[in-house]
């Protein structure tokens, strides 16, 4: 935990009361005493430094000032077939850590239909591991989730519209025949969406749907991977690429 998290109704005459795991990582990992600062943010708000005032039972009293901006949001969406619910808590975290705007969970051939179900879906129970993923990050802004179940409504209705100000269209497949530098050959310095499919793979009737809004399929290479190590290989690769152009 690089950055202590709190929502802005936990603020009060900039006194922040924690408990639980944020104070217990203060106490036994940062080991601070009265007067000693962590580094603070106020989630989707502004960073900046807590001062302990108060060290009793299990509760910490910080005192906060807020002075920094956060990073802006990345310029890169991710659309991901859903996968099992205890991979996308980690999925959900790793992209946040690596940095994303807005997150599409969709529908797909080879997504087991009681994934919707979930309690983590039904309940849209998304924060925690996003707030994860900031944490490690030092980041305060939450990526935007969607859920859409229905794969056609999502591919031939919304996405036309997401796509308005997104050049580059990145589709995640086995068969592609290309890099993901070739792809995206020029276009680096421009907001991108990146489509992972589920652990089967997309269906030939998916990849055709996404080609027709313009997405490039390519490949990782020879090595299948899992969708909890494809997504943040991929989304390194992306954020290298664009480093390195």
């Amino acid at each position: 935990m690089n950055l202590i998290l709190f929502h802005p109704q936990e603020l009060s005459d900039r006194h922040l009361i924690l408990t639980g795991r944020r104070a217990e990582h203060i106490r036994k990992i940062l080991r601070g005493t009265i007067g000693d600062n962590v580094r603070v943010g106020m989630i989707n708000g502004l960073l900046g430094t807590g001062c302990i005032q108060e060290l009793s039972g299990d509760s910490i009293v910080l005192q906060v000032q807020l002075t920094t901006a956060p990073p802006p949001f990345p310029p890169t969406d991710l659309i991901l077939a859903v996968p099992r619910p205890i991979m996308l808590k980690r999925v959900l975290a790793q992209a946040a850590s690596l940095g994303v705007n807005r997150i599409f969970l969709i529908n797909a051939n080879r997504v087991e239909k009681s994934f919707f179900s979930s309690t983590l879906i039904r309940n849209n129970a998304f924060t925690e591991p996003l707030l994860l993923g900031l944490e490690q990050a030092i980041d305060t802004r939450l990526p935007e989730i969607s859920v859409h179940p229905r794969f056609r409504p999502f591919v031939e209705d919304l996405l036309p519209e997401l796509l308005a100000n997104c050049p580059i269209r990145l589709l995640a497949h086995p068969e592609g025949e290309q890099t993901m530098a070739q792809a995206a050959e020029g276009m680096l310095s421009q907001r991108a969406i990146l489509a992972i499919g589920p652990e089967g793979g997309w269906v030939d009737f998916e990849v055709e749907r996404f080609r027709e809004q313009g997405f490039i399929p390519f490949n990782l290479g020879p090595r299948i991977l899992r969708v909890d190590t494809a997504v943040p290989a991929l989304m390194a690769q992306l954020s290298l690429l664009r480093q390195f152009p």
